[in-house]
């Protein structure tokens, strides 16, 4: 891994950081110059831009307001979204659509990007889930979809214990075990060292348990 740090998030629908995340994210971001996000509804222009604006005020109430801000979708150009990227000392994956924000990536050229940044890399619902090597698609496929690879957790967020998508979660765990990811919640990922934030369950060959700091010490030679 050659970012400075992964952050995977289920999703904040207080729209604020909580303290110990970004306690977290204050101490790997002393650089706060371009913070680039990553579209999971590409076309969706006046979203992305609202969306955007929003998630950067997460970080400014925090005391880390970005001298530049950009949002990368359907506008963006190849040459572009890859200068963006390089450029960037923090990359946020938003959420929405895992299969849209993988096409973006993928055509944008920008997988072997992230895989090389030494950025902060953080992804959001959709965009956590496709930092793995594999996404748990419960909408479409119901399988595993080729993610980025930045590490090895299948992450799926938002969930509760009533969800609709656990049947097929429990399923696709057959294959590969799934972190499923209270709102509010987080993983840290820096170098061959892990933490978490909040409530946690770990899905596995059907079965569910919470997910402990014991259980992330034994995946983590497979961050």
């Amino acid at each position: 891994m050659s970012a400075s740090l992964l952050g995977l998030f289920s999703g904040f629908p207080t729209h604020h950081f909580p303290d110990a995340v970004a306690q977290v994210l204050r101490a790997y971001l002393p650089r706060q110059e371009s913070l680039v996000f990553i579209s999971a509804w590409p076309e969706e222009y006046a979203r992305n831009d609202d969306d955007s604006d929003g998630m950067h005020g997460m970080f400014a109430e925090r005391g880390m307001a970005f001298a530049d801000h950009r949002v990368i979708d359907r506008r963006t150009s190849a040459a572009d979204a890859v200068r963006l990227a390089r450029e960037a000392d923090c990359i946020f994956l938003m959420g929405g659509d895992i299969t849209l924000q993988m096409a973006l990536i993928c055509d944008l050229g920008l997988v072997p990007e992230l895989r090389a940044s030494r950025a902060v890399l953080l992804g959001v619902s959709a965009g956590a889930m496709n930092m793995g090597r594999y996404a748990a698609d419960v909408w479409e496929t119901k399988a595993l979809c080729e993610g980025i690879g930045l590490t090895d957790i299948v992450m799926k967020g938002h969930y509760a214990e009533d969800a609709w998508f656990i049947p097929i979660l429990k399923e696709l765990s057959r294959t590969h075990p799934i972190v499923a990811m209270e709102d509010e919640s987080a993983i840290f990922v820096q170098g061959n060292t892990a933490w978490k934030l909040g409530k946690i369950h770990w899905i596995d060959k059907g079965g569910t348990t919470i997910f402990t700091d014991e259980t992330l010490k034994t995946i983590g030679n497979t961050l």
